[in-house]
């Protein structure tokens, strides 16, 4: 048998192209269309080899081939083939020997680093036997340190064998712990969540990488030689572990542009491992990108384009191997184009502008950004006892490194254990009130010490959100030194600081998810999966950001499954898509001296008993003008019935307690745990708690009667007649909390104690951020600096974003000429993959804020996209956050025309908008302050009216319901929640505030951008809307194929 011929015109033999695969793969629909697509240029003949020849025929008798395509897969025959290769020596296009190399990930990742290609930070662990002992690898609660490299949660291991799937991923203790198990997909399952499981596996050889957080995405590219690559994204399994699938029951996907980095990345990959047709994994995670796995042969699905590109590669690569005398110029019609059937459209509406009227039908929604508090929590709380125990002074040593002066923090479970363990040998064996001859403070320090021992027995195990403890040196004596030399300090007596509470509890997070609900459905224009068919084909931008705290972090998890309709716990949704950013979204710090000297005034005019406030002369017109605006008249009197209403209170929950201790000695060797972090996962009340007459929730009686009990006492200092103003909010906490959640413990004179505590708490706490407008204006605009200037850059970003889209399709209008002269000749090319040097070294030569380019990006590729507005594209930024910032960007926006520098403007916020607020006392949880920027099209992009913001504002959780006695009263209380508020206007109907005067009125109020830290971007990672020649040129070409494509048969 001939090799075959050299040439394919005159009747000479074709170029015989061997198909050394298994069967299974052969048949695959991608492997089909592929190779008949290369057979119909007529030069080609393919040869299935057929799975009896490879696995039972001796090499010798193969079919003889120009060309070879042959790749590993399960119960195939390697060496065999190798042999074969040896023998007949084809062109092989993929080679056989590195092939080897993908079957063991330690030999990936050094390959890949070999040539200088990005792999996540990692290192390997060896066993040579199931459970062996490594002195070089530790597992502590929240990090192994693996030859001294530490990787804290979250981490990633992998098994090292390449064929072995199954890879975990371990949350760390402030998420709420867990592990999430990936795996090959079975039905529409791709992971599972246990969240029990918080050791690493130990029975084999693997490896540990660093988590990169992605936005919930994952890339897959594939290579047809390295001078083409496509790239598709799809949901990350480490999300909710629900595979998206069409109707057809496919893996939904979309594709992606590559940057040029990206791309060079495709084609090292490609010739590092000699695999011409090649998918690896792709992580884009704060604008670096890194591979981090190779999977060698594979193709796209179900893409016709890339089918055509991939054949006529494929055909390049054999001719010019063995036939390079011949032309792989392709015809002028592809042979296949006559017969190819035409692809069905996913229709897209096109859609007008809102949720709250309708600006223009020539308007479209281009940004979203909410600021958004938590939803209802537990109240916090603080307990603070000086100790002397030597137990606990050595637990401070033993956590601060034996520094006698230096205070400690505890918060890990194995400190907080040692802590529990330490505290339990110290609590007195009786309760207070059996002994006879104990003094006060020894039966309160008793007490204490029992408070923090309930504390901290709360929930069974240790999540590491909620509870913290702070120890501080206060006084020391000198001793002599252990080996005799000199003296040494040590300290006789500390403060400890116990912080616990401020959970987010089971109504919190069904607020919080529904509200995400209520977003997707009617914050973006049209049909109610508007929102998902958009963040599905990657033309939705989301970055969701969080404060530190427990409750917000929670809150932003449980809110993105609702916005993005995902299934299953929130820890993972947390840790995929939920960015922490204390610096932007927490503390006071900043203001701290200014609201100090506000309460001060505060309690100045509560607690005189006289009307000593200045009223202006406007103040009819706009009461909010004034001193103390909201504060209720004969605030002195409601204090003292504030005062005697809390002690009514807390004797009746002193009571409770002490039943409880009567009928337990030990509570909780009787009633099960309550388990923080599997409550977590939980939107419902534990209705068996409540059935038994307990508190809701985690709480007991004894830590119920503590928290009334300090309120009582800091309220109102009895020795010296004096209120302190500042416990008010924690008062009004407490019974808003318990008229909810604990109804059911029926607590005679809590509504009548609610409503004067609300009284005074809506005159107390809008106030604590300034006691008028000038002083809110002042405050308000240091907490909330740095939010106000993310969320300028967020709205410069997305105009310079739109604007390039617009001057797009005014140059491709302008080069139209030009680009059809060419056009054939583009559309018959060699589909191919241009990267020029220049293109790789050059970043960006707009003004676009390096922040936006730390921001990882997904952009729809319009050349291979099945949707009929690729262009259209919405950014959405949603930053979750605590009371005293809503309060304080909510203060900027109303009020800050009073500025000195902006004299005589207008308010962004109209009159009718600031007497409401003025009339709105409390911004509760699931408040939010909602920004939407539109654009235009109809008018000129110089003109302001080019871009609209409009401004909406929502109360948050709606108490007045629970007013009513009646059936909706009567539900709300049964399952513990309030409704959320919708939005309301803060601008008239009609009304047009333009991005550019809103820039010009808040600027003052915001950080500069060049004032936030610099992103660390790589050379060459400009972002697909960067304004650089390159990108705008490749750009208007895509737009160009696009609507070339559009007119051959898509709409």
């Amino acid at each position: 048998m001939e090799e075959g011929g050299v040439s394919v015109g005159g009747g000479e033999k074709k170029i015989k192209v061997g198909v050394c695969v298994m069967e299974k793969k052969v048949f695959s629909a991608p492997m089909g269309e592929i190779l008949d697509r290369l057979e119909s240029f007529g030069e080609f003949e393919i040869l299935h080899f057929g799975d009896k020849v490879i696995l039972e025929d001796p090499i010798e008798s193969w079919p003889i081939c120009d060309c070879l395509i042959a790749f590993h897969s399960s119960g195939y025959p390697l060496k065999k083939a190798q042999a074969y290769a040896a023998l007949r020596k084809p062109f092989l296009v993929n080679e056989l020997d590195p092939q080897y190399l993908l079957h063991d990930r330690r030999k990936v990742y050094e390959h890949l680093e070999m040539y200088g290609i990005p792999v996540p930070r990692y290192a390997c662990v060896n066993r040579t036997v199931p459970n062996q002992d490594l002195d070089y690898f530790v597992e502590e609660e929240d990090f192994v340190e693996v030859h001294g490299e530490r990787f804290w949660k979250p981490f990633v291991e992998k098994p090292v064998n390449g064929d072995d799937h199954s890879i975990m991923i371990y949350y760390p203790s402030s998420a709420g712990g867990g592990m999430k198990e990936l795996f090959r997909k079975i039905g529409n399952r791709s992971s599972e969540f246990h969240p029990d499981v918080r050791r690493v596996r130990r029975e084999g050889s693997y490896i540990y990488e660093e988590f990169m957080a992605t936005g919930g995405t994952d890339v897959k590219v594939y290579t047809v030689g390295p001078e083409y690559a496509h790239a598709e994204a799809r949901k990350s399994p480490v999300v909710d572990g629900v595979v998206m699938r069409n109707t057809d029951g496919k893996e939904v996907r979309y594709p992606v542009l590559l940057t040029p980095a990206e791309k060079q990345m495709a084609r090292e990959v490609c010739i590092a491992f000699r695999q011409a047709v090649c998918g690896f994994d792709l992580l884009r995670s704060e604008g670096c990108s890194y591979v981090c796995d190779v999977n060698g042969w594979s193709f796209v699905k179900n893409s016709y384009k890339y089918y055509d590109d991939a054949a006529c590669v494929l055909r390049k690569m054999c001719l010019d191997a063995k036939a390079p005398h011949l032309s792989s110029t392709l015809p002028p019609t592809l042979p296949w184009k006559v017969n190819e059937p035409v692809q069905p459209n996913e229709g897209l509406t096109r859609q007008g502008s809102g949720i709250i009227g309708t600006f223009g039908q020539s308007e479209e929604l281009r940004c979203v950004i909410a600021v958004i508090r938590h939803g209802d929590r537990t109240p916090k709380q603080k307990v603070k006892l000086k100790v002397t125990e030597e137990k606990l002074l050595n637990l401070m040593l033993k956590y601060n490194g034996g520094k006698p002066r230096a205070e400690t923090k505890l918060k890990s479970a194995v400190q907080l254990q040692d802590l529990l363990d330490a505290t339990r040998m110290l609590v007195p064996r009786t309760r207070p009130g059996r002994e006879s001859d104990s003094d006060a403070e020894d039966l309160e320090h008793a007490e204490k010490l029992r408070q923090v021992k309930a504390v901290l027995e709360e929930g069974g195990h240790f999540s590491g959100i909620y509870r913290k403890v702070q120890l501080k040196p206060l006084k020391w004596v000198k001793i002599p030194k252990s080996d005799g030399e000199g003296e040494e300090e040590r300290p006789v007596e500390a403060l400890m600081v116990l912080k616990y509470g401020g959970v987010l509890t089971h109504a919190g997070r069904k607020q919080a998810e529904e509200l995400g609900r209520y977003f997707r459905n009617n914050m973006y224009p049209g049909e109610g999966t508007g929102l998902l068919r958009l963040h599905s084909t990657y033309r939705h931008d989301l970055k969701i950001y969080s404060s530190d705290e427990g409750r917000v972090q929670m809150s932003a998890a449980a809110f993105a499954k609702g916005l993005l309709d995902l299934e299953g716990q929130l820890t993972p949704i947390l840790v995929s898509l939920v960015s922490k950013d204390s610096s932007m979204l927490d503390g006071l710090d900043n203001a701290s001296i200014e609201m100090e000297a506000t309460k001060a005034r505060l309690n100045e005019i509560m607690t005189s008993g006289t009307n000593i406030i200045d009223e202006p002369v406007s103040s009819e017109e706009c009461p909010w003008m004034t001193d103390g605006a909201g504060l209720p008249p004969n605030a002195h009197e409601l204090l003292r019935e504030l005062v005697k209403l809390t002690k009514n209170v807390t004797e009746q929950v002193r009571l409770l307690a002490m039943d409880e201790d009567e009928n337990l000695t030990e509570p909780y060797d009787i009633i099960p745990p309550y388990d923080q972090a599997k409550a977590l996962g939980k939107t419902n009340i534990d209705s068996d708690r409540i059935a038994s007459g307990l508190p809701c929730g985690s709480e007991g009686f004894l830590l119920m009667f503590a928290r009334w009990i300090k309120l009582a006492r800091d309220l109102y200092n009895e020795r010296k007649d004096r209120f302190d103003i500042t416990q008010i909010p924690d008062v009004y906490d407490s019974c808003k909390y318990d008229l909810l959640h604990n109804s059911h413990l029926d607590l005679k004179g809590l509504d009548e104690l609610f409503k004067v505590a609300q009284l005074l708490a809506d005159g107390v706490i809008p106030n604590e951020y300034g006691i008028n407008p000038q002083q809110k204006l002042k405050i308000g605009s240091k907490i909330a600096r740095r939010l106000m200037g993310k969320i300028l850059i967020d709205l410069r970003n997305t105009r310079e974003e739109a604007m390039s889209v617009a001057e797009l399709k005014e140059s491709h209008e302008q080069v139209s000429l030009s680009l059809s002269a060419s056009q054939k000749e583009d559309r018959n090319s060699q589909p191919r993959l241009s990267i020029s040097t220049d293109e790789l070294r050059r970043p960006g030569t707009g003004d676009k804020d390096e922040d936006d380019d730390k921001e990882t990006k997904y952009r729809l590729d319009p050349k291979y996209a099945n949707v009929k507005t690729p262009e259209r594209h919405v950014r959405t930024r949603l930053y979750f956050t605590s009371e005293s910032h809503i309060h304080s960007l909510m203060n900027v926006l109303r009020y800050c025309n009073l500025d000195e520098s902006l004299q005589g403007e207008e308010s962004l916020i109209c009159q009718n908008a600031l007497e409401r607020l003025c009339k709105t006392k409390e911004l509760d949880y699931m408040s939010y302050i909602v920004l939407r920027l539109f654009e235009n099209t109809e008018v000129s992009l110089e003109d302001p009216k080019r871009f609209r913001i409009e401004l909406t504002f929502s109360r948050g959780a709606d108490l007045s319901p629970l007013e009513n006695n009646d059936d909706e009263a009567e539900s709300l209380l049964r399952e513990h929640t309030l409704p959320i508020m919708g939005p309301e206007r803060l601008q008239e109907v009609g009304s047009c505030l333009t991005l550019e005067t809103m820039e010009k009125m808040v600027r003052p109020f915001a950080m500069p951008a060049e004032d936030f830290p610099p992103a660390s971007t790589p050379v060459g990672f400009s972002g697909y809307f960067s304004k650089s020649a390159a990108v705008l040129e490749r750009l208007v070409n895509l737009f160009h194929n696009y609507k070339n494509s559009s007119s051959n048969g898509k709409t």
